[in-house]
């Protein structure tokens, strides 16, 4: 299917989009293109410039106190997010393939709950085994 798309492409040959004319402010096509660079600066300039709003909009501010869960990780969580790693994707930057994450998922998630409530309790990620980048 990609050799059909590629030859046709290739007979076609290079198609550009129509090019459309910039219009004066009485609609008239510019040909000149000094004009055109003209007319585009004036209307940049208008549409930029404006003057702000004589009765502005009354905002109000977003609330700061949302409902956000603040805890450490649970068993249960990390367990989930385990099971829901596709495994036939590549390794991430720790070269560790999903299937050896799914190998024993119970042990895993112990060793991986230890550590993500290691890393919550001291606020850093430690750095042995974290490579240099």
């Amino acid at each position: 299917m990609r050799q059909l798309y590629d030859t046709t492409k290739e007979l076609s040959g290079n198609r550009r989009k129509p090019e459309r004319p910039v219009k004066s402010k009485e609609g008239e096509a510019i040909t000149n293109i000094e004009e055109q660079r003209n007319r585009c600066i004036e209307y940049f300039k208008e549409l930029l410039n404006r003057p702000a709003p004589m009765n502005p909009l009354n905002i109000e501010a977003a609330p700061t106190d949302l409902p956000i869960d603040v805890c450490p990780p649970t068993i249960d969580e990390i367990s989930m997010a385990i099971r829901q790693v596709k495994s036939d994707k590549t390794t991430g930057p720790d070269n560790i393939p999903a299937v050896a994450l799914k190998a024993d998922v119970a042990v895993i998630v112990k060793i991986l709950h230890i550590l993500f409530n290691k890393i919550w309790d001291e606020e850093q990620v430690p750095t042995t085994g974290k490579k240099d980048t």
